[in-house]
């Protein structure tokens, strides 16, 4: 059995394994590089052989999980893409939306590179398109949790709920090869416990082999109070201020949880009520797709989408859809709440949000999710006096903070808690989705603990699991 890196070594982003075992080559996850100093690599060709790929496995529906599968499917897979039933109606919002601004980002720099007489680093059409994203889902298969799923005769697998978003899984493969099984599990991301919306990620029984995310691999959600009661003091703040709050939100969890949040401080009068836009059509989706599947959610918001405290319908909110209307949100005097994708700030209508708002300094940013290294979001969180914005320079003078504990990651110790879950300890642990500070803190912590061969894979290697 082989195991192969191809994305997420590094960085946090573009995961993506290939495994050949018993006769089969299955690749787990199939995600877009996302940081600037990598964003080559989505336009590398493909790093197996499309024709000799049995099945893609995807944890996840966002992005740098799986991102890049309409690439994969216009290079010429034909595979089935196997994951959980509420992870493929999301990704359908993801991949179109993505295809949707592969087209528009591939126009606007062609645009403007002209107009300053200059080319870019990358090629100036789209990495896909949307009718790419389309075919692409023609190939998609939804699973149920906890269900054994054949890929061939020898090897099994089975999704278990990651507790991270809607639909996501932790991926275990039972292998029977020469005479032995041997399991291989992958975490996907780790959401936290005790957190609304979704369920606890689920302990997995055993394995021999086990691959684990370390986005805050160096960290722990330490927080000077309870996410709700921060978020309570940053919107009264900022009406105070007279000012705008700017989220740049995940369109699948993060919005969700953060309404999930205002809607509770909106019922109890903790809050002025102000108008709440929630500008994003895909994140106005993704919580359509949250009502269909209420299934994965724990109970408490079972119960709640049953009661009159309804966490996704509450006074103020404002569901945006159009391009129109979200010009009109700039318009407005007073003070209001602008949720807006990317959570990044790498694309979408939040970077039009920030032009109009980042020199005000009125204005909050309010950070809930992790910011990769490059992104705009990060040099806005790390405090950078100046930032560029669909190729101006704009001043940063509006107030920035951010809530980690709002994060869909496991810190430190969450991740420890989910790799000592296993009955007896993994023959081997391969530390991947961080960035090198972070998977180093998570591999040192884990050795002290005790686990035995801790390893930190490079990108593009191949290991031979014996």
């Amino acid at each position: 059995m082989r195991l192969t890196f191809l994305g997420a070594t590094g960085q946090v982003t573009g995961s993506r394994y290939l495994v050949e075992a018993a006769g089969r080559r299955i690749m787990i996850d199939c995600g877009l590089f996302q940081e600037r100093e990598y964003l080559a690599r989505n336009w590398e060709p493909p790093p197996v052989a499309i024709d000799q790929l049995d099945h893609v496995l995807l944890t996840h529906a966002h992005l740098d999980h799986c991102g890049l599968v309409p690439r994969l499917v216009a290079q010429g897979y034909r595979g089935p893409l196997l994951a959980t039933r509420a992870s493929v109606e999301l990704a359908g919002i993801v991949l179109r939306d993505s295809g949707h601004l592969q087209e528009e980002d591939a126009a606007f720099k062609r645009h403007r590179h002209q107009r300053e007489g200059r080319r870019g680093r990358f090629p100036e059409v789209p990495l896909y398109t949307a009718r790419d994203a389309e075919v692409a889902l023609e190939r998609f298969q939804g699973v149920g949790y906890d269900q054994p799923v054949a890929l061939g005769e020898h090897v099994t697998a089975w999704f278990h709920d990651a507790g991270h978003i809607l639909g996501s899984a932790v991926l275990e493969l039972h292998v029977r090869e020469d005479g032995r099984e041997r399991r291989l599990v992958f975490s996907g991301d780790i959401g936290q416990w005790n957190r609304p919306l979704v369920r606890d990620p689920a302990i997995v029984a055993s394995a021999d082999y086990v691959v684990v995310e370390s986005t805050y691999g160096d960290r722990r959600h330490l927080e000077e109070g309870e996410p709700e009661d921060i978020l309570c003091d940053i919107v009264n703040d900022t009406e105070a201020r007279g000012g705008n709050l700017l989220i740049p939100t995940f369109a699948i969890e993060r919005a969700q949880e953060v309404l999930y949040y205002l809607s509770r401080l909106v019922w109890q009068d903790r809050i002025p009520h102000l108008l709440v836009f929630l500008d994003s059509p895909m994140a106005v989706n993704a919580t359509e797709v949250f009502l269909r599947h209420a299934e994965c959610l724990d109970d408490e918001t079972q119960q709640l989408l049953r009661s009159a405290q309804h966490p996704f319908a509450f006074p103020g909110l404002r569901l945006v859809r159009t391009v129109e209307e979200s010009k009109a949100i700039n318009r407005i005097r007073g003070s209001c709440v602008i949720m807006a994708g990317s959570g990044m700030c790498t694309g979408g209508r939040i970077k039009h949000h920030l032009e109009h708002q980042i020199g005000r300094p009125q204005t909050t940013v309010l950070f809930v999710g992790y910011q990769a290294r490059g992104t705009l979001g990060r040099q806005i969180a790390d405090g950078a006096s100046e930032v560029r914005i669909h190729g101006q320079t704009h001043r940063v003078r509006a107030r920035v903070v951010q809530i980690h504990g709002l994060s869909a990651h496991a810190d430190q110790d969450e991740l420890c808690r989910w790799v000592h879950g296993f009955a007896r300890a993994p023959r081997r642990i391969f530390v991947t989705h961080g960035e090198p500070e972070s998977s180093q803190a998570l591999a040192d912590l884990l050795t002290a603990q005790g686990s035995q061969r801790v390893q930190i894979p490079e990108y593009q290697q191949t290991v031979v699991l014996e």
